[in-house]
C-alpha cells in the first residue's frame, strides 16, 4: 500500500494517536461492519476488550472515551472537541449507546469495556470487539491493532481507513517510488529533483495540485491553531496530577520582555519551547491537533515550522509546502521500515521520529541538498535512540510535553549541523532506523507506554 503525506499528517483530537485516534477509527469500523452485514438491528450490546498498552494506559490516554465515541459514529477528524464531553455524559448517564447514532444498545462501562493486561501477539495495542444479541449470543467479533500514528490494521494486517479516506485509492503506481532513505536519495539524484518536488509528484497521483496545496495549508493552519489555543488557555491539565498549563504564561513573558535586560542571543529557543508546549498542552486536554506523526509528538514539527516562518529570513508559503512534504517523505521511510508506536519501540518512535522529520524538513527549506536533508534526519534520530515512553499516571503530560520542546530544539540543531557539512556521513538514515527497531526490541516492556517503569513509577502522585 502506498503511503501519502496525509497518512502521516492527520487532523484529529488528543491525547494520543495510537490510544485515542486509532481506537476511535477501529470502533467505528466495527460498527460499520455490523451495519454492512445487516446485524445492527439485532445487536443488543457490545463488549470491547483492550489489551497490552491500550489496557495499561488506556484511561489516561482516553482510549475508553475514544471507543465510545467511535461506536457512536464519530470520526477523529470530524468531531467537534466541544461536543465530546456532552456525548460521553449522555452515554454514561443513560447507560445506553447508539451504534452509528442508529441502533440503541445497553452500555455499562465496567461490564462492556474490559481492560486486560496481556497483549495479543501481533502488536501491544490490540483491541477486540464482540457484538451480542438480546440472548447474549455472539453475532460478530473482530480484532484491530492501533500500530502508531493513528494507523489501524485488522487481524490480517490489512490497513483500516478512516471513512473520510475511503474515496482515495489505497494502491497507486507512484512515479517516484521509494521505500528507504537510499531509494529516496537515488531517485532525487537520478531525476535531479528535491525531496519536496519528488513528493509533490507522488502526491499528485491522489490529488490535484490546487487541492494538495489547500490541504497542506489546512494542516499548517490546524497546527497554528493549536499553538494559538495553547497560548490563550490557562488552568490545569486533566488528571490527578493537576499539572499547571504553562504556555499562556510563557507567551505573556515573551510578548512583554524586560526592556532593560541585555539582548538574549538565544531568545528564539524560548519561542520554540513555547510553540511545542502550547501544542502538547492542547493535545493533553483532548483538543484539535495534527498527528505529526503521532499525537504524543504533535508539537515538534509545528514548533520547528513556526521557527522557520518567524526567524528565518525570506520565509514563505512555499516553504510551508516544501517543509511538510519533506517531513512526510522522511516519515514514510520510518513507517515502512521502523515504527511510530511508543508501545512498540518507546518514545524514540514518537518524539524521535518527529525530531528526525523536522530536522530534515528544516534543512531542506534552508537550502540543503537531499544528502544534507538525509544527514539532518539521521542526526535527529541518532540522538534520540533508546528514549523510553514512561508517562506518569498514564497521561500524555509528563515527560511528554517538555519532551516535545526538547525534540524541536534538537531538530533545529541537527539541521544546522547537517547544513555545515556536505551530506557525507558515516551512519545512514536507514542504518539508524534499523538501530531504532533493534533498540526497541531490546527495550523492556515496562518502558514502552505501560506506565510501569521509569518516571511513571519513580514519581509519587499527589
Amino acid at each position: 500500500m502506498s503511503v501519502s503525506a496525509f497518512d502521516l499528517f492527520k487532523i484529529g483530537i488528543g491525547p494520543s494517536s495510537s490510544h485515542t485516534v486509532g481506537p476511535m477509527i477501529a470502533a467505528r469500523q466495527f460498527a460499520c461492519k455490523l451495519r454492512a452485514a445487516g446485524l445492527l438491528p439485532a445487536t443488543a450490546t457490545l463488549v470491547t476488550e483492550l489489551y497490552g498498552s491500550l489496557s495499561a494506559t488506556g484511561r489516561g490516554h482516553g482510549t475508553d472515551r475514544a471507543i465510545m465515541l467511535g461506536l457512536a459514529g464519530h470520526q477523529p477528524d470530524q468531531i467537534d472537541p466541544n461536543a465530546i464531553e456532552p456525548a460521553l455524559a449522555s452515554i454514561r448517564e443513560t447507560q445506553q449507546l447508539r451504534l452509528l447514532d442508529i441502533q440503541p444498545i445497553a452500555f455499562r462501562e465496567k461490564e462492556h469495556m474490559l481492560f486486560l493486561r496481556k497483549s495479543l501477539p501481533f502488536h501491544p495495542n490490540g483491541m477486540r470487539f464482540v457484538a451480542l444479541d438480546a440472548a447474549g449470543a455472539e453475532l460478530a467479533s473482530a480484532e484491530y491493532f492501533s500500530v502508531g500514528g493513528g494507523f489501524v490494521v485488522d487481524a490480517d494486517g490489512q490497513r483500516v481507513l478512516n471513512e473520510t479516506s475511503l474515496a482515495l485509492p489505497t494502491a497507486v503506481e507512484l512515479p517516484y517510488p521509494f521505500d528507504t532513505g537510499a531509494d529516496l536519495l537515488a531517485q532525487c539524484s537520478r531525476h535531479q529533483m528535491s525531496i519536496a518536488a519528488l513528493m509533490l509528484e507522488n502526491e499528485k497521483q491522489w490529488r490535484t495540485l490546487p487541492e494538495l496545496r489547500r490541504q497542506l495549508l489546512a494542516i499548517w493552519q490546524t497546527m497554528a491553531g493549536a499553538v494559538q489555543r495553547g497560548c490563550a488557555s490557562s488552568g490545569h491539565l486533566p488528571g490527578r496530577m493537576q499539572v499547571q498549563r504553562r504556555a499562556a504564561g510563557l507567551y505573556q513573558q515573551l510578548q512583554n520582555p524586560d526592556k532593560n535586560a541585555p539582548l538574549d542571543p538565544l531568545a528564539a529557543m524560548d519561542w520554540v519551547n513555547l510553540y511545542a508546549i502550547a501544542v502538547n498542552e492542547e493535545n493533553a486536554v483532548g483538543g484539535r491537533v495534527v498527528t505529526a506523526p503521532t499525537n504524543g509528538a504533535a508539537g515538534v514539527i509545528p514548533a520547528v515550522l513556526h521557527y522557520q516562518q518567524r526567524f528565518v529570513a525570506g520565509a514563505s508559503e512555499d516553504h510551508i509546502i516544501d517543509f511538510l512534504l519533506t517531513a512526510a517523505a522522511i516519515g514514510i521511510i520510518y513507517k515502512k521500515n521502523g515504527s511510530l508506536s511508543g508501545a512498540e519501540v518507546g518514545c524514540q518512535g514518537e518524539v524521535g521520529v518527529a525530531c528526525s522529520m523536522a530536522a530534515g524538513a528544516l534543512a531542506a527549506v534552508m537550502g540543503g541538498s537531499p544528502a544534507q536533508v538525509e544527514n539532518a534526519a539521521e542526526i535527529g534520530m541518532e540522538h534520540n535512540l533508546g528514549m523510553t515512553c514512561d508517562p506518569i499516571s498514564g497521561l500524555v503530560q509528563i515527560p511528554c510535553i517538555e519532551r516535545n520542546a526538547m525534540g524541536a530544539i534538537k531538530a533545529i540543531n541537527a539541521a544546522r549541523m547537517a547544513l555545515r557539512g556536505n551530506g557525507t556521513h558515516v551512519v545512514s538514515l536507514d542504518k539508524v532506523i534499523k538501530t531504532m527497531m533493534q533498540t526497541g526490541a531490546d527495550m523492556k516492556t515496562k518502558y514502552k507506554e505501560t506506565s510501569r517503569g521509569g518516571l511513571a513509577v519513580n514519581i509519587v502522585e499527589c
